[in-house]
């Protein structure tokens, strides 16, 4: 029976892809002339349709693959505002509850991408015509064998953070950097159980582009009682329960600053970071104790 429902599910993941997939991605070709106006409103289409995309994946996980998601802290919330998104990172199935969480109640979630990305069939053309940054992150090794480099992860920030300040976002970092392993664990020895360590890099750069415009910071936390689900877990039907917990915090002038030329001040973000992670690391052993 979890096969069929995998086979069903997935076929109606993509079929649901592609049908929105076309729309979208001749939004984003009459983008490319150089009329504002035209351009912000091919966006807004684009991002309608990208909406309703996501409303239909919710259909599907209805249909073929229920599953309880139960919701604590999500405070009130507008989609006329710039959001910062910061969650913890487990399974890719993270982003498909990510988007049934807060599809419509606030705008439309852009992701940084791994420039290798565009290159992922459909996906890769439609999360462009989104306008989803790709980022070429720079290696410590990159950066001691190209100085010139330096600065080179800001500057791809600011201008991705540019088209954002047209419309209002939602802005997802996770901020761990990559999805949650016990060997990732090991080798960090992070001093987290449940979690990586965090990177302030990402979010640091996002404030430093456009701090003053976001109007809140959501800080989400996930955990799935059964173990941490593949998607194809997902696709099956395995997935009964996911707990998320989510908090609604203000921009403080603490998390806005020059992260790159203020050592004081990377000092202090980074700080500020690793106690949401503690309180993070906190709130996922709460949500373990409640789900037993």
């Amino acid at each position: 029976m979890s096969m069929i429902r995998c086979v069903f599910s997935i076929f109606f993941y993509t079929l649901n892809t592609v049908i929105w997939f076309i729309p979208i991605f001749i939004f984003g070709l009459i983008k490319l002339l150089p009329i504002k106006p035209l351009q912000k409103a091919m966006s807004w289409a684009a991002k309608k349709c990208a909406t309703m995309w996501v409303s239909c994946n919710s259909l599907n996980q209805n249909i073929f693959t229920p599953y309880q998601l139960n919701v604590t802290g999500l405070e009130q919330v507008k989609l006329k505002d710039w959001y910062l998104i910061i969650a913890n990172h487990q399974s890719w199935v993270d982003i498909l509850v990510l988007q049934r969480l807060l599809n419509r109640k606030i705008p439309f979630l852009n992701f940084f991408l791994k420039k290798e990305l565009i290159y992922v069939p459909i996906l890769g053309l439609a999360w462009w015509a989104l306008d989803f940054p790709f980022m070429t992150r720079t290696s410590k090794s990159q950066l001691k064998k190209n100085p010139k480099l330096r600065g080179k992860d800001l500057e791809t920030t600011r201008k991705a953070c540019e088209k954002f300040k047209e419309m209002p976002v939602s802005i997802v970092n996770f901020v761990e950097g990559t999805r949650f392993t016990q060997a990732k664990h090991a080798r960090q020895n992070s001093p987290f159980p449940h979690l990586l360590k965090p990177k302030a890099g990402g979010i640091a750069f996002v404030m430093q582009a456009m701090g003053e415009q976001i109007s809140k910071v959501v800080n989400v936390t996930i955990h799935y009682p059964d173990g941490i689900p593949t998607f194809v877990d997902f696709a099956s039907g395995r997935v009964k329960n996911i707990n998320v917990h989510v908090e609604v915090l203000p921009v403080s002038q603490e998390l806005i600053g020059d992260y790159t030329g203020d050592s004081e001040f990377r000092v202090g973000f980074q700080s500020e970071l690793n106690r949401l992670w503690h309180e993070k690391e906190q709130q996922l052993v709460k949500l373990e104790q409640q789900a037993k």
